[in-house]
């Protein structure tokens, strides 16, 4: 056995793996073609390509279920938070503590107040522009990590084939330092070399699909986002034009009566 898969068996039982060490161990000294005895008897290179599209791949996994109950969990609260701004059809009457329609609703109350006295239309408008910050923030925040999904989706094909032809290289130069093309001596390199391409495969498919539902995802939020931007710019115009509404003749009369 190598000094490098002992090293590599070492490391995973200090994890605590023990079982997959054993089975490890167990690989690196059989000359049956199973994938696992053909990870341990690759080159270091391509070995180092399939840790490393291997752990790419979980990470994709990883960052698509995380993904999944951060974007069902905002968009869970921003339909809440819809219809509680909604039964009230007032922003200031018990506005949302925390979320991106809790920052629209603030964001509208204190242009409201900085603008008294000015023109109802500039008001409407720099909410507006305020808005659209909001919400372009929001699904800019949302879309962190996709990329490394759509990352994974476009290069693990070509990393996996870089090693392969790493391994079929090696392969040659034992071909011909053995001086024989019996296919008994030739397969084996030739296997663990396409083993490489198989797992950047096994990584890129997944991450390709994975990052095209995390698309339409995203794209079902920012649409949740721009529902709730068009409810606190119609709420704020309902409540511009309760304000600058005159009082009715009865309660000018009594005020005109009082003075």
């Amino acid at each position: 056995m190598s000094d490098a898969n002992e090293r590599l068996i070492a490391t995973v039982r200090d994890w605590g793996m023990s079982e997959l060490a054993d089975r490890l161990a167990a690989a690196a000294t059989t000359d049956a073609l199973t994938p696992l005895a053909m990870f341990m008897h690759a080159d270091w290179v391509v070995k180092s390509v399939m840790l490393g599209l291997g752990v790419a791949s979980v990470l994709v996994w990883a960052i698509w279920l995380g993904k999944l109950i951060q974007i069902a969990h905002a968009s869970a609260r921003i339909g809440r938070e819809y219809r509680a701004l909604a039964r009230q059809g007032t922003l200031g009457a018990t506005p949302a503590r925390r979320g991106e329609l809790a920052r629209m609703q603030a964001a509208a109350q204190a242009e409201a107040q900085k603008s008294v006295g000015l023109p109802a239309a500039g008001v409407k408008e720099r909410v507006a522009m305020e808005l659209d910050r909001i919400e372009l923030g929001a699904t800019r925040a949302m879309q962190s990590g996709v990329t490394v999904i759509g990352s994974v989706g476009s290069t693990a094909p070509f990393i996996g084939l870089f090693g392969t032809v790493w391994g079929i290289m090696n392969a040659f130069v034992g071909i011909a330092a053995s001086g024989t093309t019996n296919l008994a001596v030739v397969a084996p390199g030739i296997a663990e070399a396409l083993l490489a391409t198989a797992i950047g495969l096994v990584a890129a498919i997944p991450a390709v699909l994975l990052f095209n539902h995390l698309t339409r995802a995203i794209g079902g939020y920012r649409a949740r986002l721009g529902d709730a931007a068009s409810l606190v710019e119609r709420t704020l115009s309902r409540d511009l034009d309760r304000d600058a509404r005159p009082a009715p003749a009865g309660v000018q009369a009594i005020s005109l009566a009082a003075e």
